[in-house]
């Protein structure tokens, strides 16, 4: 459990965050959440499927590597990858919603909120939150936007996804993966756009999907399958290295 609070620059004056990549930062994951607001950016590099969540929800990912644990996109302390997906980005920062009167009525006005328990959140070094004058620094200001727009991905895509669901465009699928012939990895639980669904929707569908803005999300999730071959070739070059590494203890 994160211990959240709303940011501010009177008790997060010193507030710093470490930007490196690592393990010891909670980035060795698999897949992180991808939100369609950055899908153009995202399918040039990761591959985008959709899963269930716990509640039977649909949600999309940026896949990562082939294990729960594996980030192919990590080495040597870097993010080898041209985009950073908005969820690794926002690092211990989060969008929550505070009660402000606006314009003579109550409502509910999004904030940011820290996770002081967050392992980047440090004050001895990193990228400071605030100036030294208490305005936002430009690191904040760049976390404000990365944050903006997973909050208008998030509510496009539950629209998005219903709207691909209820024209049976969902599929779901195992990632079998032969990197040779000694290692085959099967991921399960992804779903993926079905291509010939999609090329049989007749024009009214597909005005519909359009004119929402969904048609777009659809091929660029398509599109971004070609990814894959990344991650098996990055795979594939770790186990190579991997056999050629002497064993422990011999030089």
């Amino acid at each position: 459990m994160g211990r959240y609070e709303l940011l501010n620059n009177v008790a997060h004056r010193d507030l710093r965050v470490a930007t490196g990549f690592g393990p010891e930062f909670g980035d060795d994951v698999g897949m992180v959440p991808a939100y369609p607001s950055e899908y153009a950016e995202l399918q040039r590099e990761y591959p985008i499927f959709f899963r269930r969540d716990t509640d039977g929800q649909w949600g999309s990912v940026a896949l990562l590597g082939f294990e729960q644990r594996e980030n192919l996109f990590l080495r040597d302390g870097r993010w080898n990858a041209s985009y950073l997906p908005g969820a690794a980005a926002k690092g211990p920062f989060l969008i929550g919603f505070q009660e402000q009167v606006v314009d003579g009525e109550l409502r509910q006005e999004p904030v940011i909120h820290v996770d002081l328990d967050h392992p980047r959140v440090q004050n001895a070094q990193g990228e400071a939150v605030f100036l030294p004058q208490g305005g936002n620094s430009p690191y904040l200001e760049h976390i404000a936007g990365v944050l903006r727009g997973i909050r208008d991905g998030t509510q496009f895509a539950t629209d998005m996804f219903a709207a691909f669901d209820a024209l049976g465009l969902i599929q779901p699928l195992t990632l079998a993966v032969e990197l040779d012939a000694q290692h085959r990895i099967d991921v399960s639980g992804l779903h993926g756009i079905d291509r010939e669904a999609l090329a049989a929707l007749d024009g009214p569908s597909l005005e519909r999907l359009n004119r929402a803005g969904y048609l777009e999300g659809a091929y660029l999730v398509l599109a971004s399958l070609h990814n894959v071959r990344r991650l098996m070739a990055e795979k594939q070059r770790r186990l190579r290295a991997q056999d050629a590494a002497p064993p422990l203890g011999r030089g």
